[in-house]
């Protein structure tokens, strides 16, 4: 049985909804943020004290959108994957990509400087230097899904992983700044039966666990 460590819409929110788009057996492990504080005894299985944590028999992966390859590829076919003879090879791999290194990591520091650092410790002008830069790649990153179409021409992990992205922004409040474009992608992601059902999910363990909402990303 696959166990997945989460947060309440962290990071950890890609392989959740990976595993439901797959409609994968696994077992869900809601968790407060942040662990490594909330529950030492997470230290034990994650060192790292990070989410996500995915375990599968002697498997442990700690990198989302790392985990959602893993999944596609472990667990398929699947179109949600993109196989190496097919054209849209790269754009699968470079969307997996941008959509943690390059839109989620600005926004993990917008959050900490803008929310979560004491008063005294936060930074408006970092926050704000880096809500821009999450903008402006976003608009350029994104400027080629004319329509709102895919990261790799079809639904994929790709798009799992850039549309946790902009479930982020949705949180922090930066959703009024999408292009129509952008929006129009988002809209087409979160209306997913499967994205549905990761949010019912999770909503749900939280309901049974009395487990407070994540802050932040893990």
């Amino acid at each position: 049985m696959i166990v997945l460590h989460h947060c309440f819409d962290a990071r950890s929110f890609r392989p959740l909804w990976t595993l439901e788009e797959m409609g994968l057996p696994y077992r869900l492990r809601l968790l407060p943020f942040p662990p490594r504080e909330a529950v030492p005894d997470y230290l034990a299985v994650n060192p790292l004290g990070t989410i996500p944590l995915l375990e599968d028999g002697a498997v442990r992966m700690n990198e989302s959108a790392a985990i959602c390859h893993y999944l596609v590829s472990r667990y398929g076919p699947s179109p949600l994957n993109v196989a190496p003879e097919e054209p849209d090879y790269a754009a699968f791999l470079n969307g997996l990509h941008f959509g943690e290194a390059t839109l989620t990591f600005p926004q993990t520091l917008l959050l900490r400087y803008r929310r979560l650092e004491p008063p005294e410790r936060r930074l408006p002008q970092v926050a704000e230097d880096y809500e821009r830069w999450f903008l402006s790649r976003l608009r350029k990153g994104l400027a080629r899904l004319d329509g709102g179409f895919y990261a790799a021409g079809r639904f994929t992990a790709a798009d799992i992983s850039i549309g946790y992205a902009l479930l982020l922004a949705t949180r922090l409040g930066l959703a009024g700044q999408f292009t129509p474009d952008v929006a129009d992608y988002w809209a087409r992601l979160s209306s997913r039966p499967g994205y549905l059902r990761a949010q019912g999910a999770q909503q749900a363990a939280q309901a049974a666990q009395a487990a407070p909402p994540a802050d932040a990303p893990g």
